[in-house]
């Protein structure tokens, strides 16, 4: 009777995940579709300023959004599956400061002004340069605990460089410029953002999606993922290289977007059965679907853009974390 019961929960479970998968891509799909749409300059214009804006604005920050959004989600529940911890977020092993620090570095030396691609590169090189930091420090040997503390020192002392680079800076313009980058944006990006992030993130999705029978193991203990082949030091290394090379390149051309990582996983974990392998894939989607969904929402609202997309994923994230509040507290009391 087990053996009958069984396969048909399997095939529930599955109906259930690719029921999940086809609604987001059919939302992404709509969503895309939309932001191709939705601009001050409408289609009440001549045929080739309509091409320019398609091509040379809106299509940039469509792509930017799917990629950038799809990067966060996908880190966020590959972390949270590698850490075992449900509240882990891309932020928190310091690839996000890092990133934050060198772009801020390119903006307040000036080569940004000088060179356009500097801000990105230099998001790029400080990504790198804190993932080493985080390895070395938490060591060869070091577990989930050892690389949240080193992830959480490094993300500190980034913030507090920010810190002083901006107190140091005598040039307003250039604070006013670092604090606007630091709210996160995809505004007045190219195809040539498009072209320097899109390598890094497809890399490092490829890589995260590849770990998913690795933490699907991890869930039943340490001990039991090491019995069945799988290497504690090479999964540690693959999430944390794949996170940085997402989240990096994503927070080096869009600047700091929090809590998609975060809200994501959170979201989809009960509808793909607390299964990592399967929430993997769910939250490259829902991440990308969240993320156009608030640049919309943000183009719609202030047109003129006086509002910040990472002000706007903060604001879905603080009513998010309240009910997960509420919930936790209904779960504890007696």
């Amino acid at each position: 009777m087990m053996r009958q019961c069984r396969p048909a929960a399997e095939v529930r479970s599955a109906g259930l995940v690719l029921g999940t998968l086809t609604g987001l891509m059919a939302l992404l799909v709509v969503l895309a579709g939309l932001s191709m749409l939705v601009g001050p300059a409408g289609f009440g214009v001549p045929s080739r300023a309509t091409s320019t804006i398609l091509v040379e604005i809106r299509l940039p920050r469509t792509i930017l959004a799917i990629l950038v959004g799809g990067g966060l989600g996908l880190s966020g529940a590959a972390l949270q599956g590698y850490l075992r911890n449900p509240l882990a977020e891309p932020g928190i092993i310091g690839v996000a400061g890092g990133a934050g620090l060198g772009a801020v570095l390119a903006i307040h030396s000036g080569a940004s002004a000088a060179f356009a691609l500097a801000l990105p590169l230099g998001g790029l090189a400080g990504a790198a340069i804190a993932m080493l930091a985080v390895l070395l420090l938490a060591g060869s040997r070091g577990g989930g605990l050892s690389l949240i503390l080193a992830g959480v020192a490094i993300a500190s002392l980034a913030s507090a460089l920010i810190s002083g680079v901006l107190s140091l800076s005598r040039n307003p313009f250039a604070a006013v410029e670092i604090i606007f980058w630091l709210l996160g944006s995809l505004a007045d990006r190219s195809l040539v953002h498009v072209w320097l992030a899109a390598p890094f993130i497809v890399a490092g999705m490829a890589l995260l999606l590849r770990q998913g029978s690795a933490l699907d193991a991890l869930t039943l203990g340490t001990d039991v993922a090491a019995n069945l082949g799988i290497d504690a030091g090479r999964l540690r290394f693959a999430v944390v290289a794949g996170t940085t090379l997402a989240v990096g390149a994503a927070t080096a051309v869009a600047g700091t977007i929090a809590f998609v990582g975060l809200i994501v996983p959170h979201v989809l974990r009960p509808l793909v059965g607390h299964v990592p392998s399967r929430l993997l894939p769910a939250s490259l989607v829902g991440g990308a679907v969240l993320l156009l969904a608030a640049d919309l929402i943000l183009r719609l609202v202030t047109p003129a853009g006086e509002l910040r997309l990472g002000v706007v994923t903060a604001l879905i994230g603080t009513p998010f974390f309240v009910w997960l509040v509420a919930r936790t507290r209904r779960e504890l009391e007696p």
